[in-house]
């Protein structure tokens, strides 16, 4: 069993742990939460009670060294603002923490880069929380790709309004627009879109971007022409605009239809030799707590004590993509001068 610490206490941060206490069907309780971390003690404390349990102690700390430094905790999910993402899982590192960092990993590309360096320079794994590729439906989509037969055009959505745009609106200054914690949509909902592509289809021969900037700075929505020299993929994301359409990756064969592309709720397959009307379900029950799953692929690179390859590789293309994409858009960060 892992002990883990957690770094942050939001909603994401307890969905997680529930996934840990809830495996997916067939799955055993892999890891098991040993501490929280707070700036505050008493807000650590208060998001500790919530899943105390008998004869578990879980450990609170406001001090980032007490918890790097204690031998009663194997790993750390880290679900801090993005801003903070590079030096906090680059101190549980360099004291010899397994990390599980919500995704982005970084606010830059290099920072990324660094912080897998660091991993292995300490024998420890460093993991970008990104759930989708280790959804059951994820596999659906690989596998069904031959049928489509030669890809000519994906078509990759994420537009969600989001719960904090009116706050801006209102003059108000809320931390997913705020460029000093590394925000925006690229970095946010169109992450997901580059990171699906990319596990999917790898490097691109060239990137296209442009984007809708707000007044604080940051992108709040835009859009991505990914080139791979037969097929190219667009990608539409948005924080301050929503829609309900379908992914759609296009083959000479076929077509896929992806409902929720960071969820993979839905996996439709059309197959063009048939009627336009035919359509096949593909889709496969997954757990409801789509984390869940995430964490098992963890604890597996732990007990192998190797980093995936294939996991790295996507982690860095997906930042070196999103870095391109900030750079042409003009979304700039306080990382990105240092």
């Amino acid at each position: 069993m892992i002990k883990f610490a957690v770094i942050g206490t939001n909603w994401i941060t307890e969905k997680f742990i529930q996934g840990t206490l809830n495996p997916p069907q067939g799955y055993k309780q892999v890891m098991q939460l040993s501490a929280v971390y707070s700036r505050g003690l008493t807000r650590a404390q208060t998001f500790a009670e919530k899943f105390s349990i008998a004869d578990t102690i879980i450990e609170t700390f406001d001090d980032l060294q007490q918890l790097a430094t204690s031998t009663n905790i194997d790993a750390v999910y880290i679900a801090s603002p993005n801003s903070l993402h590079y030096q906090q899982s680059k101190h549980m590192l360099e004291n010899g923490k397994h990390v599980i960092c919500e995704k982005p990993l970084s606010s830059t590309y290099q920072e990324a880069l660094d912080l897998y360096k660091i991993a292995k320079e300490n024998k420890v794994i460093f993991f970008e929380a990104y759930m989708t590729a280790h959804l059951p439906n994820f596999t659906v989509i690989q596998d069904a790709l031959p049928k489509l037969g030669k890809i000519r055009k994906a078509h990759i959505h994420y537009c969600q309004y989001s719960s904090r745009y009116p706050a801006y609106l209102e003059g108000k200054k809320p931390n997913t627009f705020d460029p000093t914690f590394s925000n925006g949509s690229i970095m946010d909902i169109g992450y997901y879109c580059v990171a699906l592509t990319t596990a999917l289809f790898g490097k691109p021969i060239a990137v296209k971007a442009q984007a809708i900037l707000l007044d604080s700075g940051v992108d709040g929505c835009g859009s991505v022409l990914l080139d791979y020299g037969d097929f190219c993929v667009t990608i539409d994301h948005s924080k301050i605009s929503a829609s309900n359409q379908y992914s759609e990756i296009q083959g000479e064969a076929g077509s896929l239809l992806i409902k929720h592309v960071g969820q993979c709720e839905q996996i439709i397959h059309q197959n063009h030799s048939l009627p336009s009307d035919t359509e096949v379900d593909l889709t496969q029950p997954q757990s409801d707590n789509s984390m869940s799953y995430e964490s098992l692929a963890f604890v597996k690179q732990i007990t192998q004590a190797k980093i995936s390859p294939i996991f790295e590789q996507r982690s860095l293309l997906t930042a070196q993509i999103i870095n391109e994409v900030r750079k042409q858009t003009g979304v700039v960060f306080p990382a990105d001068k240092e």
